[in-house]
């Protein structure tokens, strides 16, 4: 089969496709043909080495958490998915093997993808929206008509958080670059502003913040209200991770972070609520698996609108 990976960390450039022997599945392991994958923020800092402390120095290595495809296989001890069933799924915390024509991996972390969404279509929306459901539901327990501030919302996970936080009937006020902000608005932010031109001291209070940016936190943390509830889903650099960290011991607010790290019932609920029409998918721009590195350089050059995709067929 063919897959991206790569030799040593750098630029995009170091992306190559390569072919390697298909993986078999085990007896409790299912084997999916990938139709298509995003590209997520973190694989960047990873592949650029930025966090080389985590992701060590033995090469080659490869990339990709997220994917939508179909079952080819099963093992013998694997009962709850079916072969040919067309399934979505996110990896375990540092697995990265998706952009390839297949992977293996446990049942468990699988469901039935959104009927009505083709894979490239349905792809967008699996890192956003488990993490927007993770932070607003279980770390900020946002109830009707609070007001919620995202960071960051045009991109990958903020373009899905603004949506399901109006789903939960929240008053939504979106940061994003000025040429984003009609399309913020478009996807049910009720007020869209300029990160540039709008700093902390122009904003108000509010009763939750998600960051996914992970920039100036302390700055951030002060607009809340009392009460108020910071989810980080980025750090920009050490320092904001310390502050972060500190929040927990220093200061009104302790601001939440996690690792995502969906599974079944996660899945389930997200495809349930794209069914429902609470969530629509965003796609950018769409690579093919021989233009992974074109997809990083643009994911870096920012400005993105939800995912760029990388289609594996």
């Amino acid at each position: 089969m063919r897959m991206a990976r790569y030799d040593r960390y750098g630029p995009p450039e170091v992306l190559y496709v390569a072919t390697v022997p298909r993986p078999e599945p085990s007896p409790r392991q299912v084997l999916v043909r990938v139709r298509a994958v995003s590209v997520n923020g973190g694989e960047l800092r990873i592949r650029s080495g930025g966090l080389a402390l985590l992701g060590g120095r033995r090469f080659p290595k490869t990339l990709g958490v997220d994917f939508v495809g179909e079952v080819v296989a099963r093992g013998a001890k694997v009962s709850t998915v079916t072969v040919g069933e067309r399934v979505w799924g996110v990896l375990p915390r540092l697995a990265t093997e998706s952009n390839a024509e297949y992977v293996v991996v446990d049942p468990g972390r699988l469901s039935p993808a959104p009927a009505d969404l083709d894979p490239v279509e349905a792809v967008t929306l699996l890192a956003g929206g488990t993490t927007g459901i993770t932070a607003l539901r279980d770390h900020a327990r946002l109830r009707t008509n609070e007001r919620v501030l995202v960071r960051g919302a045009a991109g990958g996970v903020g373009s899905v958080v603004v949506q399901l936080a109006k789903a939960r009937g929240a008053h939504v006020t979106a940061l994003a670059r000025e040429a984003n902000l009609g399309f913020v608005r478009g996807l049910g932010a009720d007020v869209a502003l300029d990160h540039h031109a709008h700093g902390p001291a122009d904003l108000g209070a509010f009763d939750v913040i998600i960051d996914c940016v992970g920039t100036d936190v302390p700055d951030y943390r002060a607009l809340l209200a009392p009460r108020g509830r910071m989810v980080a889903i980025a750090f920009g650099t050490v320092r904001d991770l310390g502050h972060i960290v500190g929040s927990t011991v220093y200061g009104r607010g302790r601001v939440r972070f996690f690792s995502g790290n969906p599974k079944r019932p996660l899945l389930s609920e997200l495809a349930g609520l794209v069914e429902g029409g609470r969530v629509r998918p965003v796609v950018d721009t769409v690579y093919e698996l021989d233009d992974v590195a074109a997809a990083h350089r643009a994911l870096e050059a920012g400005g993105v609108r939800g995912k760029h995709v990388v289609r594996v067929d």
